[in-house]
């Protein structure tokens, strides 16, 4: 019975709750040797007397019971734990208040920050819009987003109903008035070339050489008769849109040269971690400290901007025009799309899940895409190199719709795309928790492509000297002096040169780095781009003896699109490497198709060229008239060379009587600016 009694009274855990309620307890309130409840009760009396007894005994020979140190610290611990679950008590609520009323709590918070935006933007454009006039565009083309995209969600279903029956009278419709719009289009497009090409005929070559390598591109093509000319003409015709707009249009050259500008400065900002790494001294006298850290700098960034998924959104917009206009399937554009601002291998990440079900011409279109464009990193270090920042910009968006058009000219589809019926990608965000993780990870991720980098520059500029001094032994054998490596690329690629729209003196030099670009790698022919335009700028003479020291400013405009791109024959292993790794199950398909692309990012690069050649405005000089009149002669500029070339032409010397024609006949200073000149370069004036 005492048993029965103690396993209905056990200790559960519901009952410690309840402190002395436990049942297991009820002795301490009424013990039932009192109480005299029934048989068991009775029973159980002899038992609790003998325990009590025992208990008595033990009070006398061990005097008052005495708690141990450790149930005095679990009672002060119990305590503290109380103390401390009262005192977060307030915090417990407001945690549980914010999650219930989530949604409110995160629009006050962006009504709080956009009317602090507001008052912040009202009062930049008060103090001086003009300062603020960035700012002013940046926050439009927010708004001009923000609002579409809510307009979209509300009431795109609704305005795509009611423009139903437009559409379909525009289907009906559209067999008989595309060909009216093309009529159209090709009519004004040969109009405009008519009238800009008559003030500067050279650029009629350009011209020639776009066509010329476009139906080089066909003759090559994998299927001629399934050629998808729409995907050609759009792409082409972005790309030349774009080029207009950069290149020709006031509103296009400022935005991009601001845009360059501010790149510039923002690499800038490289220096405060390299110097405190390396010292100012190491940055300002070796190459590899000055201009390898930009690609670690520019590699956290990106890094970051993924994590936000700001790359993400501006990558599916730019997918999104090109897939709507020339009806390319999802998964292959926005690789392309992707290139503009990542490498030959990161892009195909974003397509990674549906690279094994691609067909053969979107891999090849994926492939194109990454040798057509330079990644953001590798674009930071050209930019510290001193290249045009604008024309850099402009060549990696141009490339992108050429690249597309082109890879379906020579490698057409001709299977079924299981991608063709959908109408987006969906993009994943970055892994990383938050974004100091980002930038870390994009940090230590720029590492192996700085090594990449600093191992192939010693690599192909001891290679290249290796092949000259081979080269040079081999011509000494048959009297032949001088014989290198950009000897033999300026006389083969000197055609292409000329007709991408060079001059003929400066097309050598252009092939030259034409080819260094494509058996070696752009990096190599970027750098020397820099020294021939680093020697234009500081008004050297245009000619040393027989070597030429620069080339013209269309010339490098035309070369710096020329070789904005990965395709080189060391990419082919990048690039099969790259993709092998994500498909394994596909390298015949990889291999097959790589060729082709090369050639055709090759072709891209030279399309892009020869773009730059036809919209190139020559810079006007100015009053050189006045500029040597007032200019310090201590150090010589472009403008000085050119302006001291203008003088010389303009000079007369007959039977030892120096005269002047043109603007300098009437100045009469004209003689003290020709000596100047004479102190710095050589003519035939300065003998008199």
């Amino acid at each position: 019975a005492v048993l029965l009694e103690m396993e209905d009274n056990r200790i559960t855990l519901d009952s410690l709750e309840k402190g002395t309620d436990n049942p297991a307890f009820s002795s301490l309130v009424s013990p039932p040797f009192l109480s005299g409840q029934g048989t068991g009760a009775a029973q159980c009396a002899p038992a609790n007397n003998v325990f009590q007894g025992e208990e008595r005994l033990d009070e006398e020979h061990d005097g008052p019971r005495v708690e141990s140190k450790e149930e005095k610290r679990g009672e002060r611990k119990g305590r503290f734990s109380s103390c401390c679950r009262k005192a977060l008590q307030p915090a417990y609520k407001a945690k549980h208040f914010c999650k219930a009323h989530a949604k409110v709590l995160k629009m006050v918070v962006q009504v709080l920050l956009g009317v602090a935006y507001l008052c912040y933007f009202i009062a930049a454009c008060w103090l001086n819009f003009h300062r603020a006039l960035a700012l002013v565009v940046m926050t439009a083309v927010v708004v001009v987003f923000t609002c579409w995209s809510l307009l979209k969600k509300q009431c795109g279903a609704k305005v795509l109903l009611l423009l139903s029956p437009l559409q379909k009278c525009f289907q009906k419709s559209w067999p008989w008035l595309k060909w009216l719009v093309w009529v159209a289009l090709l009519g004004g497009l040969i109009t405009w070339l008519a009238l800009d090409t008559s003030r500067n005929p050279e650029q009629l070559i350009s011209l020639a050489g776009f066509c010329f390598l476009v139906l080089f591109l066909f003759a090559c093509s994998k299927h001629h008769s399934a050629v998808s000319w729409r995907a050609v003409f759009w792409g082409l015709g972005l790309e030349f849109l774009f080029g207009l707009f950069v290149l020709r249009t006031s509103p296009g050259v400022q935005a991009f040269q601001w845009l360059g500008d501010q790149i510039q400065i923002f690499l800038g900002y490289t220096r405060a971690g390299s110097s405190f790494v390396f010292g100012n001294t190491l940055i300002e006298e070796v190459f590899a400290f000055q201009t390898l850290p930009i690609v670690v700098f520019f590699s956290c960034v990106m890094s970051i901007l993924y994590y936000l998924g700001a790359m993400q959104w501006l990558i599916v917009k730019i997918s999104w025009l090109l897939q709507v206009s020339m009806g390319t399937t999802p998964t292959e554009t926005l690789s392309v799309a992707g290139n503009i601002f990542v490498g030959q291998t990161e892009a195909p990440l974003l397509i990674r899940p549906y690279l094994a079900d691609m067909t053969r011409s979107e891999i090849h279109a994926v492939m194109t895409g990454g040798f057509s464009t330079i990644a953001g990193s590798v674009m930071g270090a050209y930019i510290s190199f001193g290249i045009d920042a604008a024309s850099l910009i402009a060549a990696s968006v141009m490339a992108a719709p050429c690249a597309l058009a082109m890879s379906k000219l020579i490698y057409p589809e001709v299977e079924e795309s299981k991608f063709k019926g959908k109408a987006s990608i969906r993009l994943a965000r970055g892994e990383e928790q938050n974004i100091l993780e980002a930038a870390s990870n994009g940090a230590a991720a720029s590492v192996g492509l700085v090594a990449n980098i600093a191992a192939n520059l010693i690599a192909f500029l001891a290679v290249l000297e290796f092949i000259n001094a081979a080269l040079r032994w081999f011509g000494e054998m048959v009297d032949i002096e001088g014989l290198s490596f950009q000897v033999i690329c300026s006389y083969v690629l000197m055609p292409v040169a000329f007709l991408m729209g060079a001059d003929w003196a400066d097309s050598p030099v252009v092939a030259e780095l034409l080819g260094i670009k494509i058996f070696l790698n752009e990096f190599v022919a970027y750098q020397q781009l820099a020294t021939y335009k680093k020697n234009r700028l500081s008004g050297l003479e245009e000619w040393d003896g027989s070597r030429k020291q620069w080339i013209s400013e269309r010339a490098e405009s035309i070369t710096t699109f020329a070789l904005c791109g990965f395709a080189n024959l060391s990419s082919i292993g990048i690039m099969l490497g790259g993709l092998a790794s994500m498909v394994p199950h596909r390298k015949g398909d990889l291999a097959s198709v790589v060729l082709r692309a090369l050639l055709t990012g090759i072709c891209v690069s030279m399309l892009n060229a020869c773009l730059a050649g036809l919209l190139h405005v020559p810079t006007e000089l100015g009053d050189c008239v006045t500029f040597l009149s007032t200019t310090n002669f201590s150090s010589t500029s472009y403008t000085t060379y050119m302006c001291c070339k203008q003088l010389f032409a303009s000079s007369v010397l007959e039977n030892g009587t120096l005269s002047f024609t043109g603007p300098w006949a009437s100045q009469a200073d004209s003689v003290l600016c020709l000596t100047q000149c004479c102190g710095h370069y050589n003519h035939t004036s300065c003998a008199g």
